[in-house]
Parts: structure tokens; sequence; C-alpha cells
């Protein structure tokens, strides 16, 4: 009876969609059940937070996500505040009840053998200076993480081939210090040799430029990303960002510490980083599920 007089007053108080009122109901009646199941003499008023917490624990149990959770737990405090305010129950016990939070996307990157194939398989890269220096890029983004921006703002003087360093202003114009190692050297100093016979008034500072000598632009690098990457993989997200997901998740599973990646990234939080911990997690699981022999669900006949 209180659910259906909650129900009225959604639809002519309110003025709600049959659709949104029938999500209220199917929540309300799912919590109903669920703490029915669990003493039978339970009612409206009798429920305390204690048996609110138990559900949300079992929803997330069964599988359910942080977002449904949510909206159902939306959904029981506004019939509780109606409850309230039409003095039908004593209490409310989701007021101070706290929502699980919402899961963080994890990050798309780009499996080792695809970027193995992008670099090493010949003809994806031109032979000639935009493909050396395309080629470059995609190396650099792989094996260093930087931003688009950082990428794009590199001047000559930033960097210093006889330390193998690259010195990166990022956000908050911060600056930190990048190494890169000896196959990513070959090829900046082949990218610089053919960089020196470019037009007269080429820019002299910009370390990434077009063939006209003009330092180039975020969109220029972000579509040959994306053209780029679509060699080698389907998915949706292709972006120089992508590569620098690619460039943690690698890192970390090939031993990296959490700690080190962080410095390279230039987090200002570890938190920030902890993010790409889930992912090697991810495909951890995967290799174990088609690695174990017992990680198979066992047939259903059985």
């Amino acid at each position: 009876m209180l659910i259906e007089a909650f129900i009225d007053s959604l639809r002519y108080e309110r003025a709600l969609s049959e659709r949104t009122i029938e999500e209220y109901r199917s929540d309300l009646k799912a919590f109903e059940a669920f703490f029915k199941s669990l003493d039978g003499d339970l009612t409206w008023n009798s429920v305390d937070t204690d048996v609110a917490r138990e559900w949300v624990v079992d929803m997330m149990e069964r599988g359910n996500k942080a977002s449904s959770v949510q909206r159902r737990l939306s959904a029981l405090r506004t019939f509780y505040r109606y409850l309230m305010k039409h003095e039908l129950v004593e209490h409310d016990p989701v007021r101070n009840l706290v929502s699980p939070k919402k899961e963080r996307p994890l990050p798309a990157f780009i499996r080792d053998d695809e970027m193995q194939r992008l670099l090493d398989r010949d003809g994806m890269f031109a032979e000639t200076f935009e493909g050396r220096r395309d080629r470059l890029i995609i190396e650099l983004f792989y094996e260093t993480g930087l931003r688009l921006s950082e990428l794009t703002g590199l001047d000559f003087d930033s960097v210093d081939l006889a330390a193998q360093t690259i010195r990166v202003h990022g956000k908050g114009n911060k600056e930190r210090l990048v190494p890169f190692g000896e196959r990513l050297l070959h090829i900046i100093n082949i990218y610089i040799g053919e960089r020196k016979v470019l037009p007269a008034g080429a820019s002299t500072m910009a370390f990434f430029v077009t063939a006209k000598g003009e330092r180039l632009a975020g969109s220029q690098v972000r579509k040959m990303v994306r053209e780029k990457l679509g060699l080698v993989t389907m998915q949706r997200k292709r972006s120089p960002h992508v590569l620098r997901h690619t460039f943690a998740t690698t890192m970390l599973n090939h031993a990296a510490d959490l700690q080190t990646v962080k410095e390279l990234l230039g987090h200002e939080r570890l938190q920030t980083t902890e993010i790409y911990t889930h992912t090697t997690f991810e495909e951890l699981k995967q290799v174990y599920a088609h690695a174990h022999p017992r990680a198979v669900a066992a047939d259903k006949d059985n």
C-alpha cells in the first residue's frame, strides 16, 4: 500500500513518465523482497540502516554496477523522504547511507603484439620525411608516455641526446625529465638528419615540424595517430592518449613499480596512476582464464 501511494504521488503530483514510475516501483519492490527474505516480520518502518547496507552489499556481490546500485538507492531515498513527510514511518534508514563509488572506466590501450606489428613491419611508414617523423612520434608516445600537448610543445633544446632525456613541461607548467633508450635515440638521430635539410625559414625551435618547417599542430598528430593505429587494431579509441595509456600499462606489465610510472607520466597523485593497475589485473585475469585448465566454467551437464 505504501509503495502504491508513493507511485500515485509520482504520477499525479510530479507527472513523471510511466517508464520512470515503473523503475521506481521495481527498485522498491526489490528492496522489499530483500528485507522480507531476511526477516518476514520486517516492515518499511522497522528496517534499519544495517539492512539497507546489506542490500547494497548483496547487489554489489551479485555483479551490479555501482551506477545501478546508486540509482536504486536514490529511489529508496526518495521513497523514504515521502514516507517521512507524510509521517508514515518514524525514521529514514538510508539518510546517511553512503553510496558505492562509480567505477572509473578502464583506460583503453593497444596490445603489445599490435604495437610491435605497427613499429616493426615494413611498409607501415613511408620512406619520406613525414613518414620518419610520424614513426618517431608513435615511438615517442609509446616509449615515454608523453601527452599530446607535451609532444607538440617540444623544442630542440628539450631533447638532450647525450643524456638521453627529454625535458617536458607538463600540466601547470611543471617540468620533468623523461629518459629514453638507445633504440629511440637512433630514430631521433635519423629524424634530426632529415629535418636539417628542410627549406630555409623552418622553425629553429620546434622539434616536430611539417615538411614546410612549421610547428606540428595537435590536430595533425591526432589524425596521424588514429590512421596508423587503425592499421593494427579495430578498437574505437585510437588517440595519442591511448598511446599514453599503452605506455603505462606496458611498464606495469613488465614489472615497473607504480611510483616510477607516476613520475614518468607526471601525475601529481599516486591514485591517478593506480587506474592502470586495474587494467593490468584485467589482462592477468584474461591470461589466467585462457591458460589455466580449471579456470573454464564447468560443463552444465556435469
